[in-house]
């Protein structure tokens, strides 16, 4: 049963939440995307950048969609698109939300009950419902199972990440935290922001009956979203593990990703960014860091989170 068929006020509007999508070339799925959310009963604001595609994307949101809130920066910022967007956010939280995933009726509204009955917690991650087969993702799992305990307040497991496709997020702590960072640009970039909301005593837990639907683009280039995968761990790893863990945690990469060229090209990238992620360093305090390496365990076994393609 859908959360919108549990809540009373399912056909109420809800001006809490503000929906936020990057896209890239992909104007087909986006469409479908925004076709979903204009569904929604909480009638959430939705803001779109488009990262500088080619396809007609902007001219078709503009024409079919004209109450979405178009961003065109003119280049293709990655995540930083997000952080573009979320300025202009005046609701307490930002949903985010792929060009190819789109939020269930009712989730929206459950999120930010939750998120206003829990000043500590940033953000929450929703189901992933696998589409058109309506299956559950494999990932989900993962977030179920967490390894992380957490407060009595939390209103599911307490997790280290988040999915930025199926996340509600506080939209002062993701401020406060400084949004996504710009090194890193796409590919694993919550990692970061998530250990950064932790470290500033947040809270980031998933909610079992909170929903968001994924049929994966046909447009996406699975060897290149490897690399940068693989590099961004690599400077996640660098930038906030202590010494000896982060050490340990290349070392693990280095003989657990598939011997190819994708492989060699994203360690490549990742050591030539060796002098901007060594100015930026800042381990974590023991504390965080017995978290992440917690993390670290249970995601081994992970079918969710192999390097492949």
């Amino acid at each position: 049963m859908s959360t919108a068929a549990k809540d009373p006020r399912a056909t109420e509007t809800d001006p809490r939440t503000t929906v936020v999508v990057i896209t890239h070339n992909r104007r087909a799925e986006l469409l479908r995307t925004l076709t979903r959310l204009r569904e929604l009963p909480e009638r959430p604001r939705v803001i779109v950048t488009d990262n500088a595609s080619r396809d007609g994307t902007a001219e078709a949101v503009r024409r079919a969609f004209p109450e979405v809130v178009l961003l065109e920066p003119g280049e293709n910022l990655g995540a930083v698109g997000r952080n573009l967007a979320v300025r202009l956010v005046r609701t307490p939280y930002v949903a985010f939300c792929d060009d190819d995933t789109w939020w269930e009726p009712g989730s929206l509204r459950r999120a930010a009950d939750l998120l206003d009955e829990r000043p500590r917690v940033a953000g929450v991650t929703a189901r992933i419902v696998v589409e058109p087969s309506g299956t559950e993702d494999p990932v989900v799992k993962e977030l179920r199972e967490s390894p992380l305990s957490g407060p009595d307040f939390l209103p599911g497991p307490a997790l280290g990440s988040f999915l930025a496709a199926a996340t509600v997020l506080r939209a002062d702590a993701f401020r406060e935290a400084g949004g996504f960072h710009p090194g890193l640009w796409l590919g694993g970039e919550e990692e970061l922001l998530a250990t950064d909301l932790l470290r500033r005593g947040w809270w980031l837990s998933y909610v079992e009956d909170l929903t968001v639907h994924h049929q994966a683009s046909v447009v996406r280039d699975s060897t290149a979203r490897r690399v940068l995968g693989i590099r961004n761990t690599l400077w996640f790893t660098w930038l906030r593990r202590p010494l000896l863990p982060a050490l340990r945690r290349t070392l693990h990469l280095m003989v657990t990703v598939p011997r190819d060229t994708a492989s060699l090209r994203a360690f490549a990238y990742a050591a030539a960014g060796l002098p901007w992620v060594l100015r930026q360093r800042s381990p974590v305090p023991p504390e965080l860091e017995h978290r992440l390496a917690e993390l670290q365990r249970a995601r081994r076994s992970s079918s969710a989170r192999r390097y492949i393609g």
